[in-house]
């Protein structure tokens, strides 16, 4: 076994145990792995982590009342190798060992404990409570096992036998206690069948009256609700005429109102698309009148404008030359004023030496002036109708008199704007 070394592969279901050199002065423990061992100076042992199961027979065991029974029991255990604890245990208990061997052991301690938990109770207790038992086993025997490194995964009692026919006495008693309590329970049953029997004919017979009662009591109410259900059939059967009809018609209605709404519906597309054409023909009215239009306006109000600036110009220069010409007339005025102004100025120291026959002489020199003035309109006329009222001269004879009139009212108007008689002063110098 020395020369068996190199690499070692194990299973999931195995653990190697790696002794001698290298190893710290403990084993190495791998399960489901691999390992280099040296040869000469390493041990490796392969220890089974299968699950065992044990058929556990003890025969002829004297219970504690001294009656020989044989016990059938059934046991899972395994080494368990995620505790190191346990795998070191069962490395020190199996190292070396086959799974066979390991069964052997396994099985001996628990035929051991089994048959000491037999020997402390009783026939009937271990035949009635089985799980109690059970778990007696399993309980002592997971304390010893465990200090080996295996685990009892379950344990159950699988059957019970005897050679004395103690558990088949067991069970006549039982049945001849079951035979009597049965004798026992059909003569109570007959008695009180008998009188029952009575006691339902006579419940019978009352009932078969109370029945035929309840029967015709039962017709006539059937008769009286059939008329009533009859009359609520035909009611309702109408009602359900009547709302088929009304809901015909609000079907009906329903359809008319759909109808108005796809009437609606189009009038409304018809309508957009009116107000689209509007739009459309508003947007070419625009593009084709308005804007050449507004354009022509702004063409105009621009001539306009240019006219409007124009004419201001030249108001302002014909304003401007007729300011110019209007001082300058004034100047000529102020110079003529200033001119007449120094005339009578000496016409008035003439006149103060002069004095009334100078007025006389101003007002002969007027008065032709003044005749010329008074008849120049008539002159200037192409037509006069004369209309007389029938007194005195009509024709050119009357507009000779009214100048004549008019001239001669005026020694008269001098007279009042100066003081001096006229006709007075002509009169004396002649």
């Amino acid at each position: 076994m020395c020369f068996d070394i190199g690499v070692v592969v194990c299973g999931p279901n195995e653990a190697l145990v790696i002794s001698g050199m290298f190893q710290g002065g403990s084993p190495s423990y791998i399960t489901g792995g691999r390992a280099i061992v040296c040869p000469c100076i390493q041990t490796v042992q392969r220890i089974p982590l299968n699950t065992m199961t044990l058929s556990i027979l003890t025969e002829r065991v004297y219970t504690s009342q001294g009656v020989p029974i044989s016990v059938i029991g059934t046991a899972q255990v395994k080494i368990n190798g995620s505790s190191k604890e346990m795998l070191e245990s069962a490395a020190e208990q199996f190292g070396g060992k086959d799974e066979n061997e390991i069964k052997e052991i396994c099985l001996a301690t628990l035929e051991g404990h089994q048959r000491a938990i037999m020997g402390n109770m009783t026939v009937e207790e271990i035949y009635r409570d089985r799980k109690t038992f059970s778990d007696k086993v399993f309980e002592v025997a997971s304390q010893d096992l465990y200090t080996m490194g295996i685990m009892v995964i379950s344990y159950t009692l699988k059957d019970i036998k005897d050679d004395v026919g103690y558990l088949a006495s067991l069970g006549q008693a039982r049945t001849a206690q079951v035979k009597r309590d049965a004798l026992i329970g059909e003569a109570e049953a007959k008695k009180d069948s008998t009188i029952a029997e009575a006691h339902a004919e006579e419940q019978r017979m009352q009932a078969k009256l109370i029945n035929d009662t309840e029967i015709a009591r039962s017709k006539r109410d059937f008769e009286l609700n059939k008329a009533v259900y009859d009359t609520e059939v035909n009611t309702a059967k109408a009602e359900a005429e009547m709302a088929y009809s009304l809901q015909a018609a609000k079907v009906q209605a329903r359809i008319k109102e759909e109808e108005m709404q796809v009437k609606v519906v189009e009038r409304i597309q018809n309508i957009s698309i009116q107000e689209q054409e509007i739009l459309r023909k508003e947007k070419e009215l625009d593009s084709k009148i308005r804007k050449p239009a507004e354009a022509e306006k702004y063409k105009l109000e621009k001539l306009a404008e240019a006219e409007k600036q124009k004419i201001v110009l030249q108001a302002e220069a014909e304003a401007e030359a007729k300011a110019l010409k209007g001082e300058a007339e004034a100047y000529a005025i102020e110079v003529k004023a200033k001119a007449e102004a120094e005339q009578m100025a000496k016409k008035a120291d003439a006149w103060k030496e002069y004095k009334e026959a100078a007025l006389v002489d101003m007002m002969l020199q007027v008065l032709p002036k003044v005749a010329a003035e008074v008849s120049a309109p008539i002159s200037q006329t192409n037509k006069i109708t004369m209309v007389a009222s029938g007194d005195g001269p009509v024709g050119a004879s009357k507009m000779t008199s009214e100048v004549l009139e008019i001239m001669g009212s005026l020694p008269d108007t001098v007279e009042k704007m100066t003081g001096v008689n006229i006709k007075e002063k002509l009169a004396q110098s002649g």
